[in-house]
């Protein structure tokens, strides 16, 4: 199977009212599935003050932040680079080699982004804006879903 032949899969299934196709082929394997079970997601969920505080008598723990954080940008004004495919994503070339970017990195259009390695073929994920890098949605190594966030990118103010 090629990528080309995987990306029509992606399109079939996304134009028809199958949610999940699984094919298997000369001993390969390829699952693409619409809306596969999401791992929970925790960050930005609300709960009830009751929920927030600790059984009696435990101590809450106290947050501390450091007074050098920046202010956060507002979800609004992040753009998100997706995964086009699904692989195992890795953040450098090479597992003893620099990451490609960090939080904090200036990027431009075109600027590798990470690895997603699809089938054992390496995918280059660049960057279509202008901007730095705030968040680093997936730990190397991790699997990735086709269309899961990456990145969170602040854009750069003339793009805005």
């Amino acid at each position: 199977m090629d990528l080309n032949y995987v990306r029509k899969l992606v399109k079939l299934l996304s134009e028809s009212a199958v949610d999940e196709i699984e094919i298997e082929e000369e001993g390969k394997k390829i699952r693409v599935a619409k809306n596969p079970h999401p791992a929970p997601v925790y960050q930005g969920q609300f709960a009830s003050p009751s929920a927030l505080s600790p059984p009696a008598g435990v101590p809450a723990p106290q947050a501390s932040l450091p007074d050098s954080a920046p202010p956060p940008v507002p979800a609004a004004k992040l753009h998100e680079i997706r995964s086009p495919i699904v692989g195992t994503f890795y953040r450098s070339p090479a597992p003893d080699a620099a990451p490609f970017v960090q939080v904090g990195s200036v990027i431009r259009p075109g600027a590798v982004l990470c690895i997603v390695e699809a089938m054992k073929l390496m995918n280059e994920i660049e960057a279509d804006v202008d901007g730095k890098i705030v968040k680093v949605m997936v730990e190397n190594g991790q699997p990735v879903e086709y269309d899961q966030t990456l990145f969170l990118i602040e854009k750069s103010q003339h793009q805005v």
